[in-house]
């Protein structure tokens, strides 16, 4: 007897604004929906300028290594994101994963890599610099990723 293919995931990359919060929230729901394991991403964009380390302010200017604050803030916000929605319980089995890289990269090779059965991710990201209808990023993903791709955006009550 054959074994079944491997579940695809869907694959939600964040980075801990209002819209991509939507987004894992839409995203959980379309995995428990479908069946279908979350893969939740976040790509760290490493700065020409000081590549591998961030400036924390509150700790005297001290640097730290990029993926150690990326990570804690990758830890808070889905802390934050299961408290304040309990019942979408496909966030206690998502995998995560923190990469580092250019944006758009990282996430087309995560899912093309992960086998995802799609992407979900928010319309605009934490930088401000959108185009009138899309994030930059999330308007180069939709051109260029393999799978379908679904653009979320948050209510606006929350920032």
């Amino acid at each position: 007897m054959a074994s079944a293919p491997p579940l695809r995931p869907i694959l939600v990359p964040v980075d801990f604004s209002a819209d991509s919060e939507a987004a894992l929230a839409c995203a959980a729901e379309l995995s428990t929906l479908f069946n279908a394991p979350l893969l939740i991403l976040h790509v760290v964009h490493d700065p020409g300028e000081a590549p591998g380390y961030y400036a924390v302010k509150d700790r005297g200017k001290h640097l730290q290594k990029l993926e150690d604050v990326a990570t804690g803030m990758f830890e808070a916000f889905l802390r934050g994101f299961a408290e304040a929605h309990p019942g979408l319980v496909a966030i206690t089995t998502a995998e995560t994963r923190l990469v580092t890289g250019l944006p758009v990269s990282r996430i087309l090779e995560v899912a093309d890599g992960s086998g995802a059965r799609m992407i979900v991710m928010g319309s605009q990201g934490r930088t401000g610099l959108g185009r009138v209808l899309l994030g930059s990023k999330a308007e180069q993903v939709v051109r260029l990723a393999r799978v379908p791709v679904t653009i979320v955006k948050s209510d606006g009550k929350g920032e």
